[in-house]
Parts: C-alpha cells; sequence; structure tokens
C-alpha cells in the first residue's frame, strides 16, 4: 500500500474524501429541506388617503384575519413598486385614482409564520410557511369614498389619524401611518 507525504494511504485519503462528500451532499439536501420552508416575499403597500371637510381620512382594510392594514400585495414579474401599488389598491378597493405622494416611501421588514387557511394553501403551491418579507409603502391620495373590497378583504373604513392609529395592530404599520401623517400634512403631495 503507497503512503502519502502526509501519513496516510491513498486509499484513507479516498475514504475520508468520500465522507467529507457524503457529509457535505446531506448539509446541501438539509440546507434545501430548510430552504423549502422558507419565503423571501416582496409587497408593495399603499398608505391610501382622501381630504374632506378639511380632515385627512386614511383607508384601512380589515383582513380575514382580522387583522387592520393598509392595502398591500405582492410584486408581479417585470412590475415596477408604482404599478404593484396602483394594482393592487386597484384589485383590493376598486380605486383607480390615485396620485402618488412625492418623495415618500418607506420599506418595512418583518418574518412571520404562515397558519390556518394561508399556510395550507402556501403547502399545497410549494410555498414556504416561514415568511421573511419587505413591504415598500407608499402615500397616495384619492377622491373616491365609494370602495369595493375584495375576497380577501372583509371590511374597510376612512379614519382619521388616531382611530386609524388605533385600530391598527402591527407596529411597523403605525410607523408607517405617523411618517404619512407627517409627510401628509407638511404638504409634500405634487
Amino acid at each position: 500500500m503507497k503512503t502519502r507525504q502526509d501519513g496516510t494511504t491513498h486509499a484513507h485519503a479516498a475514504a475520508a474524501k468520500s465522507t467529507r462528500s457524503a457529509a457535505g451532499s446531506k448539509k446541501v439536501k438539509q440546507k434545501k429541506k430548510i430552504m423549502s420552508y422558507i419565503s423571501f416575499e416582496k409587497s408593495v403597500g399603499g398608505v391610501v388617503y382622501r381630504k374632506q371637510d378639511g380632515k385627512i381620512l386614511f383607508l384601512l382594510l380589515q383582513y380575514r384575519s382580522g387583522q387592520w392594514d393598509f392595502p398591500k400585495g405582492h410584486v408581479e414579474e417585470s412590475e415596477s413598486e408604482e404599478q404593484t401599488l396602483k394594482r393592487e389598491v386597484r384589485e383590493e378597493t376598486g380605486i383607480d385614482d390615485l396620485a402618488v405622494l412625492s418623495g415618500f416611501s418607506i420599506p418595512v421588514r418583518y418574518f412571520y409564520s404562515a397558519r390556518g387557511n394561508e399556510k395550507q394553501e402556501r403547502e399545497s403551491l410549494g410555498k414556504g410557511t416561514y415568511i421573511f418579507k419587505k413591504v415598500v409603502y407608499f402615500a397616495a391620495e384619492t377622491p373616491v369614498s365609494e370602495v369595493r373590497i375584495d375576497f380577501e378583504n372583509q371590511d374597510h373604513a376612512w379614519l382619521e389619524f388616531a382611530e386609524a392609529y388605533q385600530r391598527i395592530t402591527n407596529a411597523g404599520s403605525k410607523k408607517v401611518l405617523k411618517a404619512a401623517q407627517k409627510a401628509i400634512s407638511s404638504g409634500n403631495n405634487k
């Protein structure tokens, strides 16, 4: 049996290489399995508002989960963020007339675990149930007061800042609402 410079035989070196290869292959399979549970997603949302009788009213939607938040949805392939904003607001509310507030854009990142129907739906589509999400929020004014909610939501409300702030349940959206209120009040609109 030939011995290598490091004192091992060629047979030992081949066995060690095979073991490392098998271990590496196992790690790759484990990583792929873990990654199959995780999704990285990007959405765009809108702080939609309108002015009425000297007041600013914000549009909130009540999701199927019961949570109140802004209209938002996934960016589709070859779609700009502004195109996503307009499409999602139109799909979820029926509102087609939007003027995007110039210079206002806030990214929010969060992690959540899908539950219930969403979890079942994601599993059936082969999507991960642990979601790392980035949502880019814009503010957009509309003269439209009539809202036609879609199947993804169960209710809507036009609310002044204080009431909207109380109704929103997650900290990221509360932060976005505060920033939008400040930008709108300072007159940064086109």
